[in-house]
């Protein structure tokens, strides 16, 4: 008998958030953590009860397998909501490993195949934007002492020359809402490097940061914000071709979230138009309390990108076919942290349990994609009675 047992492994492979890696395609067997061939199982939330519509059993088994944070006996002391919103600890560490291989998928999907794909990073914080920055706007980095010094100073007893509030806040650097504006401002390398040759694309995975809203917030005069691991893809495409682009991008990006998954229908889209009219779609997974929105699509046209480069607009110009042209962008955002809470729901299953012998006797198992499972384990068990060790 051979036993292996690898984490993230070769078969799917497994990147950090920020670098992409070519890897084998996955098999299209499906492994159940905990769960011999052949055994029956079924979704948990077709149990029904509270707590499969509440999720509460599932934060047990996350907690206590260590693909959440902030467990607490007898039950997980946050709510789903904190998990869905970025407010909290983390995840463990399955959960980080199952984070990771989710992000190596969405890496071959953006760039395998495609050369005029780019791979690009931009830091998390950055300086102010250009012009004069209004202190309440957007979420500042500003060193406690600093902060202190300037509230200090706003009474009659503030040195002569020390800093105000508004000229703290007004320096101090910005932590990002988006991955879109770091992207926007390597366009004109992306357009250098394909030879100005349209459409073409810009990919980035990183930690953007949110206010939470009023409904979620403990102190209505303070505000929380949360954080969430956010995927990107700017597509810059001829105004032409756009919203075809749109719906192609659209039946990608929801075949990619169903191809994982063990009910591949919770996973479902709708489109809106935003504040100014402008066409986008959303994808949703129905989480036992109703839908939530894991991805979003939007056609912003040029907009974004004359704000970013101002005045010289002659830069931005691509080819399309004989006629230059400002390219639309289309924005594919996804939220990762949502994605693993999803594929988590997704894969719990209720299982007969073949140690024992009482009836009815069911345990709660992870079905999770081989390529997302964050523990690979292979058996070979070889020739002659093979039953006993199907079931370890």
């Amino acid at each position: 008998m051979a036993l292996g047992c690898r984490q993230g492994g070769r078969w799917c492979g497994r990147a950090p958030l920020g670098r992409p890696v070519l890897r084998r395609r996955p098999p299209a067997a499906r492994v159940a953590e905990g769960v011999e061939a052949g055994s029956p199982a079924r979704p948990y939330a077709a149990a029904g009860g509270d707590e499969a519509a509440s999720g509460e059993e599932l934060l047990e088994v996350c907690w206590r397998r260590h693909f959440l944070r902030g467990g607490a006996e007898p039950r997980p002391a946050l709510p789903w909501r904190a998990y869905l919103s970025g407010c909290h600890p983390g995840f463990g560490p399955l959960g980080v490993a199952l984070r990771g291989n989710l992000a190596a998928q969405w890496w071959d999907s953006a760039l395998a195949f495609r050369e005029q794909v780019f791979a690009v990073d931009a830091p998390l914080h950055g300086p102010p934007a250009a012009g004069a920055p209004r202190a309440g706007q957007g979420f500042r980095l500003v060193h406690s002492e600093t902060l202190g010094e300037a509230l200090q100073g706003k009474g009659c007893s503030r040195e002569p020359g020390g800093p105000s509030l508004e000229e703290v806040l007004g320096t101090a650097g910005m932590l990002r809402e988006s991955l879109l504006p770091g992207a926007l401002a390597q366009y004109v390398s992306c357009l250098e490097l394909v030879n100005k040759r349209l459409p073409c694309g810009l990919a980035q995975i990183g930690v953007c940061f949110h206010s939470l809203p009023e409904s979620e917030q403990l102190n209505r005069s303070l505000r929380r914000i949360g954080e969430r691991t956010t995927s990107l893809l700017a597509w810059f495409s001829s105004p032409r071709t756009a919203g075809q682009w749109l719906d192609y991008w659209l039946r990608q990006r929801l075949q990619w979230w169903r191809k994982f998954a063990v009910g591949p229908s919770n996973f479902s889209s709708s489109d809106f138009q935003d504040e100014e009219g402008r066409r986008a779609f959303n994808l949703h997974y129905s989480f036992p309390w109703g839908t939530e929105t894991i991805e979003t699509l939007k056609n912003l046209g040029d907009t974004e990108l004359l704000q970013m480069y101002p005045g010289d607009s002659s830069k931005l110009l691509g080819r399309d076919g004989r006629k230059n042209v400002i390219p639309h962008v289309l924005s594919v955002s996804g939220n990762l942290d949502r994605g693993v809470l999803a594929y988590l729901f997704d894969s719990l299953q209720l299982a007969e349990n073949p140690l024992t012998k009482k009836k009815n006797s069911q345990r709660k198992v992870l079905k999770l994609h081989p390529c997302l499972a964050p523990l690979k384990v292979a058996l070979d068990v070889g020739k002659g009675p093979t039953t006993e060790l199907r079931q370890v």
